[in-house]
């Protein structure tokens, strides 16, 4: 996503050689001369390119890059030992076909938003997993009532793109900071799906990209290789195909990691502050469609609210929520006309609040070479209005709100004197350009939405000045007051996009703005407010925000703990490993984890 003019060759990836595929025959056949080696930079590392030349270029700098160990090139990858005869021909023949759609794509310049040459270069590249490393040099003074895991989920693919790629098509990862009693400790690892651990296993990504991939007839192609290779049993397409790579919850004493397209994955973290993969959670066998990445947690009730969408068959869309003890409510049914992209909601105090915008799924645009994510200027956009205990979508109320496309929503509360549900979020133009290659350049406007219930009219207005305006995306409020009025909102600075140079404290009824800068060649990702909660703080911004930073200029990571009242520093914690940006976070105060399950 960042220019890769200055990148470093820190990139890490999974080893891959040719692929040599054993039939029983007293010679191994190879299925595809799919990579040549590259030549060593002081050291043995491997890339897992699928295809030569790799489509990504690395300058050398005088930084030690990561080490891959090598692995004997004679050695053929390992293939399923219960392969029978027939499969093995499939796969040779599927490998085969894949190649030349890799050749077909590579005749064709790719957009930026699925060239992994953009999407991934610089500190969006990914790294390899680290193990725990505790005692971790702190400059400041962490504060005393700190104590639990600040964990942060990203996208980090584990094999090189070999054509197309978008950021959020990389596999999960978990990045964790534990603090106890003042002192730090580190690991990150990914979260092992259904589709990293066949993919490791295979030696290859054989699960089609949803973005970067999924494009035109290369698109088709890739969906029927994937449909051909689940039919011969060579991978198991039934349990799953998602990445896990984008929220955090921890709810019913679980932390899930979390993509909408599959079920949530449950990951532990052990005493000594690493993690590890549990596996796909159903909630006790309740949970049978996908889950997206931003549930809600009510923080009087302590229920938890989600949403599901499909993008292939009907219902298009279904609400549900979770009770404190992890019992599951019945699916209610939203009546969507078209599959629609649903990354995002907000609750209120007796409502939920889902966004039915103009960013909607046409898979036959791929036959004729298009993309399945479309901007329909046609539709309208609008809000649902749900009570959260409804059993159906009978009494819901929907109000238009022309043009508005919000890709997160940071809150909402409900004002009955005006008869009004007030909607906080960031309105991006133009709505598909994250997913799009777009001329226009990209604006996040945070905005104030009111829907007037009575009326069934709405309106919006920029909450920020038009010289104060600056693009602000991914943050929160504060947690313990989500679905009530709040005067403050914690948002990152996406400037220039889509690095983070800082982030913003936001009044949200004066639309004043300070503004925190991580410092030059400096730049993090969502600001994560963790508020304080001693008993005798009672103000909303009492807490702190806490966020990776990553320098460019000397390729070190740290963890900042900023003050949310004051904005000054409180400490700052250096990292062993360089922390790509990402995506969303969490807390899991040391008390939550007593009952860990």
């Amino acid at each position: 996503m960042a220019s890769c003019a200055t990148t470093p060759n820190t990139n890490s990836w999974a080893p891959f050689s040719a692929y040599s595929i054993d039939l029983g025959f007293s010679t191994p056949l190879k299925s595809l001369p799919l990579m040549k080696k590259k030549k060593k930079l002081n050291q043995k590392v491997k890339s897992a390119a699928l295809h030569t030349p790799s489509v990504l270029h690395f300058p050398k700098k005088p930084l030690k890059p990561t080490m891959i160990p090598q692995e004997d090139s004679k050695k053929p990858i390992k293939t399923n030992p219960q392969w029978n005869l027939l499969q093995r021909v499939a796969a040779i023949a599927f490998d085969m076909a894949e190649g030349a759609l890799i050749s077909r794509e590579r005749q064709q310049p790719l957009p930026k938003t699925s060239d992994p040459r953009v999407q991934i270069a610089g500190n969006f590249a990914p790294v390899p997993e680290h193990p725990v490393q505790h005692v971790l040099p702190v400059n400041g003074s962490i504060p005393e009532c700190i104590n639990g895991v600040y964990l942060r989920n990203g996208a980090n693919p584990l094999f090189e793109p070999v054509a197309g790629h978008h950021f959020f098509d990389g596999d999960g990862m978990v990045h964790a900071v534990t603090i106890d009693n003042g002192k730090a400790s580190y690991a990150c690892r990914f979260t092992e799906t259904q589709r990293f651990l066949q993919e490791k296993e295979l030696g290859k990504p054989v699960f089609p990209k949803a973005i970067g991939e999924l494009h035109g007839h290369n698109g088709v192609g890739r969906l029927l290789l994937f449909v051909a290779r689940g039919l011969f049993g060579l991978i198991n397409n039934k349990q799953g195909t998602g990445v896990a790579n984008a929220g955090l919850v921890y709810f019913n004493n679980r932390l899930l990691a979390m993509s909408e397209d599959d079920l949530p994955y449950q990951v532990r973290i052990t005493p000594s502050g690493d993690l590890e993969t549990v596996g796909r959670y159903n909630f006790d066998e309740q949970l049978n469609s996908t889950m997206i990445a931003h549930p809600k947690i009510d923080p009087v009730s302590k229920e938890l609210y989600a949403l599901s969408y499909d993008v292939v068959q009907k219902p298009y869309l279904k609400y549900f929520r979770f009770f404190p003890d992890g019992k599951k409510s019945p699916d209610v049914e939203i009546p969507l006309t078209v599959p629609t992209m649903m990354h995002d909601f907000a609750i209120t105090e007796n409502f939920v609040v889902i966004p039915d915008q103009q960013v909607v799924f046409k898979l036959q645009e791929m036959i004729s070479g298009g993309s399945p994510v479309i901007y329909d200027k046609n539709k309208k956009s609008r809000f649902g209005i749900l009570a959260k205990n409804a059993s159906d979508s009978n009494n819901i109320i929907w109000i238009e709100s022309p043009d508005t496309f919000c890709f997160h929503l940071w809150n909402a509360w409900e004002e009955p004197e005006s008869d009004e549900v007030v909607v906080i979020g960031s309105c991006m133009t133009p709505p598909d350009s994250i997913f799009n290659e777009c001329d226009e350049s990209l604006e996040s406007v945070l905005s104030e939405i009111r829907l007037n219930l009575k009326t069934g009219k709405s309106t919006r207005r920029p909450i920020l000045s038009e010289t104060d305006q600056v693009n602000l995306e991914a943050g929160m409020v504060n947690r313990n007051r989500l679905g009530r009025k709040t005067q403050f909102a914690y948002l990152a600075i996406a400037e220039p996009w889509p690095k983070v140079s800082g982030f913003g404290k936001v009044d949200l009824s004066t639309g004043d703005v300070k503004k925190y800068i991580y410092g030059n060649g400096k730049y993090g990702g969502e600001p994560f407010f963790l508020p304080n909660d001693a008993a005798d703080c009672k103000n909303e911004d009492d807490g702190f925000i806490i966020a990776f930073v990553h320098d460019e200029k000397t390729w070190e990571s740290e963890l900042q703990i900023v003050n949310a009242v004051n904005l000054e520093l409180e400490a700052s914690i250096k990292l062993p490993s360089r922390v790509p940006y990402g995506f969303h976070g969490t807390f899991v105060d040391s008390k939550e984890l007593v009952n860990q399950a």
